[in-house]
This record gives C-alpha cells, structure tokens and sequence, in this order.
C-alpha cells in the first residue's frame, strides 16, 4: 500500500502528459494498424489450424449426416414425422 502511495506522490503533471501522449501514440498506431494486425493474426491461425478443402468438408458432412441417420435409427422411439427425415437424409447418403 506505501508503495502504490508513494508513486502517487512523486506522480508529476509533465509524467501525467507524457503517459497520455503515450498512450495516445499507441492507440493511434493500433487504429492506424489494425487492417495489417488483423491480416498478421489470420494468417498464424491459418498456419496453425489450415482449412479444410472443399472435398475434406464435403467428406465432414457426409459423416455427420451419416452418424445422425445412425443415431435416429438406433434410438427406441421411432415417430412417424422422423420418418421422412430419415428417408430424406437416406436419399442424401
């Protein structure tokens, strides 16, 4: 507690506008940036998780609607309007 007083206290008017000049040069940069940073941060998410090719996610797909036409089959309750969904996804598959 003494030091956070103590740094008060020795806090002057001319270190108050140098850290507002200061921060303000920074938010300026990062406005000014933020196209490019945003293009910096995508592309280290694209080499660490690349996407998926068209033929990839349409293999994705497939699976899922695949698991989920399982899924229905396999549950005990078997409603009639589950019926036509799964004669839709069927003719998918």
């Amino acid at each position: 507690m003494s030091t956070i007083i103590s740094a008060v206290q020795d806090f002057s008017l001319l270190a108050s506008v140098q850290l507002a000049l200061v921060v303000a040069v920074t938010v300026g940069f990062l406005v000014l940036f933020k196209p490019l940073l945003r293009g910096c941060v995508r592309a280290a998410v694209l080499v660490v998780k690349p996407k998926l090719s068209k033929e990839e996610r349409l293999q994705r797909r497939q699976m899922r609607d695949a698991m989920m036409l399982k899924r229905m089959l396999n549950r005990n309750e078997c409603n009639p309007s589950h019926a036509a969904e799964l004669r839709a996804m069927a003719s998918r598959a």
